[in-house]
């Protein structure tokens, strides 16, 4: 089996279709076999499944992504776990142990202008995706309704 992460420095980039580079881990199942990054070549988002279906990937994981790259990702055969952030060699074990979730298309990874303003923490696990985007609305729930229904 074959897993790519939108990779940068170490970690899980923050959206797959500005991703310049991937992590590579070809597993038995369980186990690593052999790990490799690779240049992404700016091939842009509908491309860059081109890119991946050509090496034979099976999952991607990622932090946030489209609906247009998601939809390609799918029709290439390969599963999508995204809203995912920190180191990706973790990711990857979550993935192995069945551990990771997807959060869904536009998933919000941690450690973004969204997560800081609700005050999570960079690194650690979060609501993303449904649970986040309710979490903001409650949030700036009561913002609107003063603006909207203060009269002075």
């Amino acid at each position: 089996m074959k897993i790519a992460v939108a990779y940068e420095n170490g970690n899980v980039f923050e959206h797959f279709g500005h991703s310049r580079q991937f992590k590579i881990y070809e597993t038995d199942g369980q186990n690593i076999v052999k790990e490799e990054v690779i240049e992404s070549e700016g091939s842009g988002h509908s491309a860059m499944a081109g890119l991946l279906a050509g090496l034979d990937i099976n999952a991607v994981i990622c932090g946030g992504i489209g609906g247009g790259a998601a939809n390609a990702l799918g029709e290439a055969g390969i599963e999508v776990y995204s809203g995912v952030s920190g180191n990706a060699d973790e990711a990857l074990e979550a993935y192995l142990n069945g551990e990771l979730i997807s959060e869904g298309v536009n998933s919000t990874p941690q450690g973004s202008a969204v997560g800081t303003v609700l005050g999570w923490p960079a690194g650690e696990a979060v609501w993303t995706g449904r649970e986040g985007y309710m979490t903001l609305l409650l949030f700036l729930c009561p913002v609107i309704l003063a603006a909207v229904f203060d009269k002075r």
